[in-house]
């Protein structure tokens, strides 16, 4: 007789809690999925975060590219020749096809799904209150926690999905408004500045933070900044006490702060828009779980402290994606989901996640980097040399007709190993892999003089910044002989 129901029970079926029951099932384990949502699966990953902003963000891309490529096109703004409904219609056939496809993923593997919101009874046992209001107990030898997390509640005003919008709402909206102010520090802001930027709404962003996205290289963010001034996109940066109302006189949103450290001290400055657009800091979903009674340790900002392998302080409990804290990214999470079930059931598990994992800001255009920053590489002592191409030197970026972008590498100049790799262009987000690649490899900057790269393509990039980044040596006063051997 089985001493417990299931061998892991996982609430919640985001990329964390996913990729752990698919992992687990491949060990063939009897795995349970608790989903809060009465009608998805796939959590925010599928349903109000990651999928659908970037499908909006590809039809946005699209129609950006045909006005770039048909100047005459350029003259209409997009708001006045395509309706919101049309552009959501394709966000609404992907989350169709990506949650069938998640449902039948867990049948096919044999995972059992159970709605409704869990909470720890003891170390092994989950309870569950259906949307009924029954409850019901399961227990398991491992538990999973991977229930995501929230946008913080905004001080000094409310969400009311129809003037002041969420990153949920936003993606039902009905129209492509003409203005809107986002109110976000994160890389979200960003990536919606720029989504409906291209769709010809005119954005403000108002940023808590005395930097913005403060992380970026500085020659990545000299580009950003470019692509910000071309596109009209104001960030107004050390924003305080934020109120909004409405005008009727006027028939406008206004949207009141002041500034941190302002000569004018006191002084309200007022912005009119259309809708605001709240981005607030992410919060763990812990409320109501009972962490507290079995003893799951939370670290200042509340989310789980996990070790290497995602164990939190309770040995049969782990804890995976947003909710276990940075670097809260989809991708990320599959990899974290995975190693914890190999934790969970392979006695000689040995993966830990890399030291160095990409990210991407699906702006448009795209940024993306792994590794250190020039600078962060010479605060650390290294002897920094840096390769560029931009992409008005590719012949892709020609025949794309993308000529905003670059490609850096950063790299040490005794040993010719890749420090960083940092882009921002078309297709960054997929470029950084070979970058990737060459570093974890054990590979040089050498790697892209070396090897033949397709062409054209945006690949090329590395083959100019490598040569650049050669070209920079030779001229500190080493011999070519030496640099290619």
């Amino acid at each position: 007789m089985k001493k417990y129901d299931y061998d892991v029970i996982i609430l919640g079926s985001g990329p964390a809690g996913f990729s752990c029951a698919m992992q687990s099932s491949k060990f063939d384990k009897k795995v349970l999925v608790i989903e809060a949502n009465q009608e998805h699966l796939g959590g925010a990953w599928i349903n109000s975060g990651t999928v659908p902003s970037k499908a909006l963000r590809e039809t946005s891309r699209i129609i950006q590219r045909y006005q770039n490529q048909f100047p005459e096109e350029a003259k209409e703004k997009p708001y006045s020749k395509y309706l919101m409904g049309d552009l959501l219609s394709y966000k609404d056939q992907i989350l169709e096809s990506k949650n069938k496809k998640v449902e039948n993923d867990l049948i096919k593997n044999e995972v059992d799904t159970y709605r409704g919101y869990g909470s720890l009874v003891n170390k092994h046992t989950v309870e569950v209150k259906n949307w009924e209001g029954e409850k019901k107990k399961f227990t398991a030898e491992y538990i999973m926690l991977a229930t995501g997390s929230h946008n913080k509640a905004p001080d000094g005003f409310k969400v009311d999905h129809e003037i002041v919008l969420d990153d949920n709402s936003v993606l039902s909206l009905t129209h492509i408004p003409r203005r809107m102010v986002i109110i976000g520090s994160g890389i979200n802001a960003l990536e919606y500045a720029t989504t409906f930027s291209s769709l010809g709404t005119r954005i403000t962003i108002l940023s808590y933070t005395s930097e913005f996205l403060p992380f970026l290289d500085h020659d990545i963010r000299s580009e950003l900044n470019k692509v910000l001034a071309d596109n009209s996109i104001e960030i107004i940066e050390k924003v305080r006490d934020l109120s909004i109302g409405v005008n009727d006189l006027r028939g406008t949103v206004e949207v009141m702060h002041t500034l941190k450290d302002d000569k004018e001290k006191g002084r309200k400055y007022v912005l009119e828009t259309e809708h605001v657009l709240y981005l607030g800091k992410k919060l763990p979903n812990t409320d109501g779980i009972k962490l507290d009674k079995v003893g799951v340790e939370l670290d200042d900002e509340g989310f789980i402290k996990t070790d290497v392998t995602f164990r939190s302080s309770v040995e049969s409990i782990f804890a995976t994606g947003d909710v276990a804290g940075f670097p809260r990214l989809a991708s990320a999470s599959f990899s974290q989901g995975r190693i914890a079930s190999c934790e969970m059931f392979r006695e000689d598990n040995s993966l830990e996640m890399p030291d160095q994992i990409p990210f991407a800001i699906y702006s448009i255009p795209e940024i993306s980097n792994i590794g250190l920053t020039q600078q962060e590489a010479i605060d650390k002592g290294f002897n920094v040399a840096v390769g560029r191409a931009y992409y008005k030197n590719i012949t892709q970026g020609d025949v794309s007709n993308q000529q905003t972008g670059l490609l850096k590498i950063v790299f040490d100049q005794e040993t010719f190993k890749i420090l960083g790799i940092h882009i921002i262009g078309e297709r960054a987000s997929d470029l950084i892999h070979l970058g990737q690649s060459v570093m974890n490899l054990g590979g040089d900057i050498r790697y892209f003089i070396d090897h033949v790269l397709n062409y054209p393509t945006y690949s090329e990039a590395y083959r100019i910044a490598a040569f650049n980044g050669i070209n920079f040596v030779h001229k500190a006063g080493v011999k070519y002989k030496k640099i290619l051997k």
